[in-house]
Order: structure tokens, then sequence, then C-alpha cells
């Protein structure tokens, strides 16, 4: 299903933001706005699922460095010039919120700082105290939490799943602070919502980095598996086209390297199960093989490979596609894209306004971010009704 409203709230320039979503949306704004923040969210979010929160947030240097750093608000005087900016530290808990709603479920979670037990010396306490923890979790049916609609609920160490009489009852009670209810109580058998919403959140595909450079492994021989999606880094593209065309729509694929590259068709051969790609172009006597390829070229031929996947997810999110791509190539990547929203959910992140223009004349929906005062905001769009789990 189809996400419908994206929230985050206290993620770096990211104070307070409820997004509507699409089936196609396109994610833009200057430098700085806020566009790799919301990447970063998403990321986030997913990583929830896969029990990776807590390591992703110490890989970018511990909760306290991707926090809001700025004001918890400003007055209407001082948004209007009325008044001087006089920013404030704020009353409420450190507080890191994402969620989502999608046409049929909805997930939030809250993560803050453990608080050290009444009485406990320096020397008892926990060496992880800057480790964060969860504070407050959710899972519901319909577009916005409310008291009537909880499916799951965190309580300090219980889960409570609704029944069959849609009484909340504890089917966890020993969930550690550090431990999501998406990991701990996710079952067949007494939260099979959590479960389905779990293995959805675990096929979110993100592309921001392929391996193009002269050592990519795209561009030399590999033992070949059939591969239903191309890896983050393209590493399995030959075998990942060879699959497209056993058992996904292979002349799609080949039309749009058609489109892009009028005259060209991709080559696939395995010579002792070692996989190899190279491109035939009219007037060449004979193909390019993947090692003498450019590097835009290399790096259109992973997006088709990676919007024709033959097991398309519910939400795919690129990063800054258009980069190392000739302007020409623009218009080919925006149909493409717009091809495959018919298969999946799709968010782009750019700058680029030739393929933002491109993708919102295929009808996307444009979400354009600014700064205000250090805060990432989202011009003319109506924000969604949300409200985030209590703690």
């Amino acid at each position: 299903m189809a996400l419908i409203t994206l929230a985050v709230s206290g993620y770096r320039s990211l104070r307070s933001l409820v997004l509507p979503l699409q089936r196609l949306n396109v994610v833009t704004g200057a430098n700085g706005s806020g566009k790799s923040s919301l990447y970063r969210s998403l990321r986030l979010l997913a990583d929830v699922a896969q029990g990776q929160a807590i390591a992703s947030l110490a890989a970018e240097g511990g909760l306290r460095s991707t926090m809001w750093a700025g004001s918890s608000g400003y007055s209407s005087a001082m948004r209007s010039g009325r008044s001087p900016m006089q920013g404030n530290i704020g009353r409420g808990p450190l507080a890191l919120r994402l969620g989502f709603a999608s046409e049929d479920y909805g997930y939030a979670i809250d993560l803050g700082l453990p608080i050290p037990g009444p009485g406990v010396s320096r020397e008892e306490a926990s060496l992880f105290g800057d480790d964060p923890v969860v504070k407050a979790e959710a899972v519901w049916a319909g577009e916005r939490l409310s008291r009537h609609n909880a499916i799951a609920r965190r309580g300090n160490a219980s889960v409570l799943i609704q029944d069959d009489s849609c009484r909340l009852r504890p089917v966890v009670t020993d969930l550690a602070p550090f431990e999501t209810m998406m990991m701990r109580a996710a079952d067949p058998t007494n939260a099979v919502e959590l479960l389905l919403l779990r293995e959805r959140m675990r096929a979110w595909r993100f592309y921001d980095h392929f391996r193009i450079d002269r050592d990519a492994p795209s561009r030399i021989p590999r033992i070949g598996t059939r591969t239903v999606a191309l890896a983050s880094d393209g590493s399995d593209l030959a075998p990942a086209v060879q699959t497209i065309r056993e058992i996904g729509n292979g002349s799609a694929f080949d039309g749009a390297i058609e489109d892009a590259f009028p005259g060209s068709a991709i080559e696939i051969d395995a010579v002792n199960g070692l996989f190899r790609l190279s491109v035939r172009q009219d007037g060449l006597n004979r193909p390019l093989d993947a090692s003498e390829l450019s590097d835009g070229t290399l790096r259109y031929i992973a997006l088709a490979t990676a919007l024709h996947t033959p097991r398309p997810p519910e939400l795919m999110v690129l990063n800054e596609p258009e980069g190392s791509l000739h302007a020409d190539l623009l218009d080919p990547l925006a149909r493409m894209i717009a091809a495959a929203s018919e298969r999946s959910q799709i968010i782009v992140v750019s700058h680029a306004r030739p393929l933002v223009e491109a993708l919102c004349d295929h009808g996307a929906q444009m979400l354009a971010l600014e700064k205000e005062h250090g805060e990432t905001v989202v011009a003319n769009v109506e924000v969604p009704p949300w409200a985030w789990p209590e703690r």
C-alpha cells in the first residue's frame, strides 16, 4: 500500500515536518534546504524494520548530533519581522520522531535519551547513557493515530496488541528500552499487522550511490545468480539485467535503453558462470565492455535496471539520480521513472530543475523544501492531519 503521509520531528533541520505523498513525488530545493535530511529520515525509518535504527544514528554521530539544534519555536510576531528573532531552547524532552501513514496502516516511533533511575550513582550508571531508547511506539489503522484506532502500542516494557474484542492486551512484557516492538512482537499469531508492516518496510528500496568509478564491481565480470532487486551500489548489474529478461519485462527494459541511447542494445554474456555486460552501438564493429562505458552511461543502465525490477517494491526512493547524466538523458529518465511509478510508489530527491519539471509534466507531486530560520518547511502544500503517540 502506498504511503499517504510522512512525518519527521526533531531530525536535523526537520523540526516538525508533515508531508502528503502521492504515487510519484519529487522533492526539490536549494542546497542546504533539507533534502538530504529528508532522505536520511526515510532510510532511518526503514532501518527500524531491520533493527538497525540505533546503529544508524550512532554512525551519524549519535542522537545528540542528529537532533534539531534550533529553537523550539518562534512567535508569529518574530516570523513576520515585528519582533526580533529570539530562540528558546524549550522545556520539552529531547525527541526524534519518525512516522508514516499508508492507505491501511500507520506507524510512528519516538526516540530519546535514557533517564537514570533515582539514586543511581555515576559509577552505577550505564556507559550507554547517550544511546537512544524508544520512548513511544504505535501502529494504527487509518490515516491518523487516535484513541480509538490503535492496533499496537508500547507501554514501558510491554507491547499491547488489539485482540478480537478490540481490547489492547500485552503480548510482550520484557521489552528492553532499546528494542522496538516492531522487532520483538511481530509474529503471525499475536501481531500479524506488526509482521506485515515490518516486512513491507524491509522491502523499501533506496538508491543513492551506484558505484560507477573505474574499479566499480559492475564493470567487472562476476558470478551471477538470479537477482530480482539490484544492489544499492549496482554491483550485481549484469545478472540483474539478465533476470529482467528472463522473468521480467525485458522488452520494456530494452525500450528504455533505446529511448535514451538510440540504436544501442545491452548484451549479457556468461562464461564459466561469470556474467559480463556490454553495450552494442550503431557504427561500432564490436560491443563496448562495461569497463569502457562512461560514468553517465553506466549510471543510466543501473537506474533502468533498478526501475524495471521484476519484483517491484511498494516504495522506491531515488536520491539525486541525475548525477553524471547529460542533460539530454533527463527527459528519458523522467519517462522511465513515471512508467515505474505505475508499479511502485516513487520518491525522487533532486535539485536538477529539468528533471523536476519533466517529472511534474508526468504528474509528479512537487515538494519544494525551503529554509525558514534554520527550519525546513515545504511551501504551498496542505499539511495532512497527524498525531504522535504519547510517551
